[in-house]
């Protein structure tokens, strides 16, 4: 259950955020190791974000899982999801900040319970 939380201060208008949401999901669930259905991704534009006491163009994300989060994984993904925001967004690498949560189904409710 795998959820990537991403806002940024770049607008979303006129951005195919389609290409953005189906290229994110592919690759959280390879990386991961967990199944696209159950894999989401959250992308939050117009955010007020300053980083280094400007406002250019950045992002902050989070990424919470049951498990399949490792150093390499973590690594892998930060790499992958920094790509597809400078790609699609213009948001520079250096100005991307993505937190891993790795927890237990007990943390995670979904369909009216827990995992």
């Amino acid at each position: 259950m795998p959820c990537l939380n991403l806002s940024t201060n770049v607008s979303l208008e006129g951005i195919d955020t389609s290409s953005i949401l189906k290229e994110a999901t592919s690759i959280v669930s390879k990386l991961i190791g967990k199944p696209e259905a159950y894999v989401m991704i959250v992308l939050k534009d117009s955010v007020p974000i300053a980083f280094g006491g400007t406002e250019e163009p950045a992002a902050y994300g989070e990424l919470v899982s049951i498990g399949g989060l490792t150093p390499d994984v973590n690594k892998n993904l930060s790499a992958e999801i920094s790509t597809i925001l400078e790609t699609k967004l213009s948001v520079p690498k250096s100005r991307f900040f993505l937190k891993f949560y790795d927890t237990k189904g007990s943390n995670f409710g979904w369909n009216g319970s827990t995992l």
